[in-house]
């Protein structure tokens, strides 16, 4: 008794193989078989350059919030003071940072003032937003002590102030000019509160990576910044850093406890959490937007496989009278759909990654043909198009790929193993 040959046996994959190399009178199959594979190729290209690009915004968006911002801000609910005004200023701040620094976790804690003033360089203004903290504190802020093209001496923080990049271009200014801070709330005289204003030497300028930041902050020092904004002995804000800026929820309540007080707490993602819900919102429609794409791409296996079916109806007959069963002719055709699958998923994740990791100069290119301006960092935020492969993105995009190419074969596979071989022959 013969015994039954092993499922996709080196016969099957053999007539797979001579099906899918179309003669020319075959050319309708031919065309809809590369047409299957571009369509699937460009499809996972999409798919896995969205991904790219979307992991790319988040990571660039959360890098330069943790970069150049607080991972969780410690202020005062407020105290009514002697003369009826509510007070919301940390007295015993030297205190509080102190215990706050010694909770597990936390990298730093630090005083902090601000305040908003005008800036005035030669006869140019811009509002700005005064950051007071000391420079122990300023030196382990990596968007500014780690700054790329950086220009200046962070280690003379004490004689002046240190500026973001857009600040600097708008006054025109450059390390060792000096600028002029202008405040509303300055000196309080019998005829009323005139401005202060104080000339500081710019002794660093740096670039944090996001253009509201670089646009509006100066750092001062935090005795400087407590006597230019009349807060003697106070400070407006505990400013802390912790070592797994993810996981900031698990350290809330020790910090509320460590800070012991009538204090409100304030983490980096409750100021940017509508932001990033909106990025996974957006992620959810694109991924689900582009899986329709890659399912499109992938019917086009389903008409070629019929076309090929329809033409072999003769060789299907043939092989089921010399004794191949249902299952060989629907494996086949199953070889036949699911090698354009993987040969069009494989070309799309090669192209796919390809993108991703030369996304500067293909973007400086786009940027080049379209005369510039292209990409305006005042809208978006960042000063460039970023993108980042992840594993887990690739696998998704080749999961959805190949899952979709085997199930629509599954269809004309079994149409073709079906197929009478009487009346496949009927005619012939």
């Amino acid at each position: 008794m013969a015994s039954t040959p092993p499922p996709f046996a080196r016969f099957e994959w053999m007539i797979a193989w001579r099906y899918l190399r179309a003669r020319r009178a075959e050319g309708g199959v031919s065309v809809m078989t590369w047409i299957s594979l571009i369509g699937i190729t460009l499809a996972v290209f999409a798919l896995i350059a969205t991904l790219a690009v979307r992991s790319g915004f988040r990571s660039e968006f959360v890098g330069t919030i943790l970069g150049a911002n607080a991972h969780v801000t410690l202020y005062s609910h407020g105290a009514l003071n002697e003369a009826g005004q509510m007070e919301r200023s940390i007295k015993d701040f030297d205190a509080m940072a102190a215990r706050v620094a010694e909770v597990p976790g936390v990298i730093r804690a630090a005083p902090l003032i601000k305040g908003q003033v005008m800036a005035n360089a030669r006869q140019r203004n811009a509002g700005v937003e005064v950051f007071g903290i000391a420079k122990p504190g300023i030196m382990t802020i990596p968007g500014v002590a780690q700054s790329d093209g950086a220009m200046g001496d962070l280690d003379r923080f004490e004689e002046g102030v240190a500026i973001g990049s857009g600040v600097a271009r708008e006054l025109g200014v450059s390390p060792g000019d000096r600028i002029k801070l202008i405040s509303p709330n300055g000196v309080k005289t019998p005829f009323g509160t005139s401005p202060r204003v104080k000339a500081y030497e710019v002794v660093y300028i740096f670039t944090a990576g996001r253009y509201d930041i670089d646009r509006t902050r100066l750092y001062m020092p935090f005795a400087e910044a407590q006597s230019f904004f009349n807060r003697e002995g106070v400070a407006d804000e505990i400013e802390v850093m912790i070592e797994d800026p993810e996981a900031v929820d698990l350290r809330v309540l020790p910090l509320l406890r460590a800070a012991d007080g009538a204090v409100g707490l304030w983490t980096w993602r409750d100021a940017s959490g509508g932001f990033l819900r909106a990025l996974e919102v957006e992620d959810n429609v694109m991924f689900i937007i582009l899986s329709i794409l890659v399912l499109i791409a992938t019917m086009n296996i389903v008409s070629g496989l019929i076309m090929l079916v329809k033409n072999k109806g003769r060789d299907i007959g043939i092989l089921r009278t010399i004794g191949l069963s249902e299952g060989s002719i629907m494996r086949v055709f199953f070889i036949c759909g699911a090698f354009t699958g993987v040969l069009g998923t494989l070309f799309g994740v090669i192209l796919g990654c390809l993108f991703a990791s030369y996304i500067d100069p293909i973007f400086s290119f786009v940027n080049y043909l379209m005369g510039g301006g292209v990409w305006d960092p005042s809208i978006r935020g960042i000063y460039a198009l970023p993108a980042e492969l992840n594993l887990p993105d690739v696998m998704s995009a080749v999961g959805l790929s190949l899952g979709l190419s085997f199930v629509v074969t599954i269809f004309p596979a079994r149409r073709a193993a079906r197929l009478n071989p009487v009346e496949a022959l009927r005619y012939e």
